[in-house]
């Protein structure tokens, strides 16, 4: 009996240390600032805190009564366009006005192995992310005008796999699946996705960001495509991220491809800056170094723009979690983000204001922005759509981003939905899905007039060349040291 009451004692403590430990590591880190300190041009940075367990905050999702729906912005209003969609992500609007919505996960047996890896897969399930991909893409048309999309199509096909990114050129529509860009003859109003893919380019699959996002030129000649990172850091050695954390170009003349930006963790969204003509992005930061660190951003992508992943975030700050050796001299030519977003907020879809939408006078200059939201801070992050204000030069003001669409978090912490996606219908309404909600959402002004459209900065000229032959004399006078003795 003294053998076996021993043991139960024994046990008993065991017991009480697991479960304090789980407490411990349960509570994580909480954010000593304020979300919007971590936003802007020059977002507050606090000093590392390196977690080996992350900090876990995940919203788990109760979805969308009837009749509930999210908090617009003052003056803005929103409804349903279409509803009871299967993870509904990737948006893109046709020229006849059907919008295109990828219905899709990511494939199986992705992410990190371990703990960290064991941890982002139940948070992931928790958070209704899950489920296989329904691989579709459903055709949603309105076919009235009344802002609610009456019909719809699902297009499935044996090609698509975990799609996400969509884009319709000279009769093609090209998709993004999470490994390989692939296209079907298609136009405008068609419903069905018929026969075998052709295949445009093989991409870096699955990984920690399996999403791939695409965007044209504005003359249709290049494609961008986006592909993140398969690890959070670097952790499993960088021959797992060849060709990962970066943006592609194709050109579509010469039939080739490049890579065109990289040291991006996980970048997303994609569109052109109308004042400027430059290509941007959002990105998703780095992991498990405190709920206040790193800043998610908004930024530009010059050609052969690198942003420092894994090595180095904005700018200067070393990540010393990172095994393999950083390149050299890489401080001289890594380039800062240009807005930071807010610490683990997940920024995905992006779009720019620009003629015809039907916002307002109050978002007529800038960029709107779905925060997925995030799930290793506390307090919870995202989990709204926000804008970013530009001036007349086509640069982000330097304030906090104005919130467009909240209220998809509960009082408690729960998740009715988490914006992924933003678009703008043909008649110039803000299209948002929801993902976890299975919604895409419908934002407009009401009796807005459609905006004017936004007039390009003048392009500079290069000054002219010196004509061949011209030569430069220096003649040095009384008071140049040239004349004077050297000692």
């Amino acid at each position: 009996m003294l053998t076996i009451r021993k043991a139960l004692i024994g046990l008993i403590i065991v017991l009480i240390v697991l479960g304090l430990g789980a407490i411990w590591l349960l509570r994580g880190d909480t954010a000593q600032l304020a979300l919007d300190k971590t936003t802007g041009p020059k977002p507050e940075l606090v000093e590392a805190a390196p977690q080996w367990f992350p900090t876990i905050g995940i919203a788990k999702p109760v979805g969308w009564a009837a009749g509930e729906k999210p908090v617009a912005a003052q003056g803005l209003v929103v409804t349903r366009f279409a509803d009871q969609l299967d993870h509904p992500r990737a948006l893109t609007v046709l020229p006849n006005g059907d919008v295109l919505a990828a219905e899709t996960n990511g494939p199986a047996q992705r992410g990190p192995g371990g703990i960290t890896g064991l941890v982002m897969g139940y948070l992931m399930s928790s958070a209704g992310a899950g489920e296989a991909s329904p691989n579709k893409i459903v055709v949603l048309r309105d076919s009235n005008g009344d802002g609610l999309a009456d019909q719809r199509f699902e297009m499935s096909n044996p090609g698509l796999n975990s799609p996400f990114g969509m884009v319709l050129r000279e009769g093609r529509l090209y998709v993004a699946n999470h490994d390989a860009v692939v296209s079907w003859p298609f136009t405008a109003g068609q419903t069905t996705l018929e026969g075998k893919p052709e295949k445009l380019m093989d991409l870096p699959g699955g990984g920690n960001h399996w999403a791939r996002n695409l965007l044209l030129s504005p003359d249709g000649n290049l494609l961008y495509i986006t592909v993140g990172s398969a690890s959070n850091i670097g952790e499993r050695g960088l021959d797992a991220e060849k060709g990962r954390a970066a943006i592609y170009e194709y050109d579509f003349v010469r039939k080739s491809s490049r890579r065109y930006a990289e040291g991006l963790r996980n970048p997303n969204g994609l569109d052109w800056n109308p004042r400027s003509g430059e290509l941007w992005t959002t990105v998703n930061e780095r992991d498990m170094l405190g709920s206040d660190l790193v800043p998610d951003y908004l930024t530009n992508v010059p050609v052969g723009a690198q942003y420092g992943w894994p090595w180095v975030y904005w700018k200067k700050n070393i990540d010393w979690r990172v095994n393999d050796p950083m390149p050299r001299d890489m401080f001289s030519y890594v380039r800062k983000p240009e807005y930071g977003l807010g610490s683990h907020v997940a920024p995905l879809g992006l779009v720019f204001a620009r003629g015809g939408n039907l916002m307002g006078e109050g978002f007529a200059s800038g960029a709107f922005v779905a925060r997925h939201g995030s799930w290793n801070r506390k307090p919870l992050s995202g989990y709204d759509v926000v804008f970013v204000a530009f001036d007349n030069n086509g640069n982000a003001v330097p304030k906090p981003p104005v919130p467009v669409l909240t209220g998809f978090l509960t009082k408690d912490d729960k998740a009715h939905g988490r914006p992924t996606w933003v678009a703008f219908a043909r008649d110039g309404a803000l299209l948002v899905s929801d993902d976890t909600g299975g919604v895409i959402w419908r934002v407009v002004a009401p009796g807005a007039k459609p905006a004017a459209a936004i007039a390009p900065i003048p392009a500079t000229p290069m000054p002219p060349a010196p004509k061949l032959g011209t030569k430069f004399i220096v003649k040095p006078t009384m008071d140049s040291d040239l004349t004077k003795p050297q000692n």
